[in-house]
């Protein structure tokens, strides 16, 4: 993520984020509402300290079902407070006590959910449950609602500004670094996939192919950002706000700008795969030129069965108001389903993240350990040949 190009210049603002799991809230947004009847439940909880996948195992043992039997519209953060939907599939079964699920977790046997290097509590709350006539599916959301606290704020009057700038224009609609995983490894295991390594296990498959895709994405908007900033470009493939239909700017006449600067409509990127090249003209040559050196993962991805599909190029944060409290900023909003919070945070703030800094202390702490380990052993062994 570091080496993408902002839209505005680089922030000078510093801060931390993460000090406390409750700095950084989410809030998922149903674009529906339980039937009340039906052999799908919908669990909406509140989570602090755990991933989706645990809840998930929690749920299923809970309600003796097979976890393939709980579903969700999104993965969420463990360093944070989110509350979630979930769906269980409960056939011919009396309806379970969800409420009497609500427990700290170190009271549920699940996973290892209490290690050292996570230090906030790990909190699982049953908010309300309802039956559904359908299964709650990946990506069913109208959008997440985000309440961050940054602490140790620098530069205030350069971060108001900013914020004003991005409530005015938007950010680019980079993925975050979650899409990638820890250290880029799911990037790296994906390219090793397509260029030859064998993965057999499906998910990890899906979960590499999402991450060069996505990879693919971020490197044509870095440098549509670099070199032509965002003015529109004959030939655009242009989105419909709020929708995934698209058509193709042949020329930018007054009435079509005018559309761009209501946000009627957006330009867009490519998610990479298999069919017709949608830009065209001078849209179509910065998009060549940007993909020259990823050939092997674009092939790779058609090869995959992925089809052509494009996402927004500049993302805009909905509702944000923020405050400042002595030194931290309180800052909210709402984004649209699969856009990223830490993406707007980028182009705001020079910001770190506090839990994982100290993860890796510790990594880096317990590494150090090891290696003393092995050549205090070493050094022993050496004693014992020698005497």
């Amino acid at each position: 993520m570091s080496s993408l190009h902002y839209l505005f210049d680089k922030p000078t603002c510093t801060a931390d984020l993460r000090t406390f799991n409750s700095d950084f809230i989410v809030k998922e947004m149903l674009p529906f509402s339980p039937t009340g009847e039906g052999e799908h439940h919908m669990i909406h909880v509140r989570k602090e300290g755990l991933n989706t996948n645990q809840v998930a195992e929690i749920l299923a043992k809970f309600a003796k079902v097979h976890q393939k039997e709980v579903t969700y519209a999104g993965q969420k953060d463990r360093n944070a407070v989110t509350e979630q939907w979930f769906g269980v599939r409960i056939p011919g079964k009396e309806t379970p006590d969800w409420q009497s699920l609500s427990t700290p977790v170190d009271e549920v046997s699940v996973g290892n959910v209490n290690d050292e290097t996570h230090q906030n509590q790990t909190r699982l709350t049953i908010l309300s449950s309802q039956r559904h006539s359908k299964k709650l599916r990946i990506g069913a959301l109208l959008g997440n609602r985000f309440e961050l606290t940054l602490r140790n704020v620098s530069d205030k009057d350069a971060l108001e500004k900013r914020i004003q700038q991005v409530m005015e224009t938007g950010v680019p609609n980079y993925f975050g670094e979650q899409r990638f995983g820890h250290q880029g490894k799911n990037l790296i295991f994906g390219q090793q996939m397509l260029a030859g390594k064998k993965v057999k296990d499906r998910k990890k498959r899906s979960i590499y192919l999402s991450a060069v895709r996505s990879n693919v994405f971020n490197q044509v908007v870095s440098y549509r950002l670099h070199h032509h900033s965002v003015a529109p470009l004959t030939g655009d493939c242009v989105m419909l706000a709020g929708s995934k239909s698209f058509f193709v700017a042949e020329k930018w006449d007054p009435a079509t700008l005018k559309r761009l600067s209501d946000n009627d409509i957006q330009l867009s990127a490519p998610l990479w795969g298999r069919g017709s090249v949608l830009p065209q003209a001078d849209a179509a040559l910065v998009e060549q030129t940007a993909l020259a050196e990823l050939t092997q993962d674009l092939t790779g991805l058609e090869q995959a069965g992925l089809e052509q599909e494009r996402r927004p190029l500049l993302l805009k944060p909905q509702a944000m108001k923020y405050r400042f409290e002595q030194d931290s900023l309180v800052i909210e909003f709402i984004l649209p389903a699969g856009s990223y919070a830490t993406s707007v945070l980028r182009e705001l703030l020079d910001y770190q993240d506090v839990q994982e800094v100290q993860r890796q202390q510790m990594v880096a702490e317990q590494n150090a350990l090891i290696q003393q380990q092995k050549l205090a052993e070493a050094t022993a062994t050496n004693q014992e040949s020698n005497s």
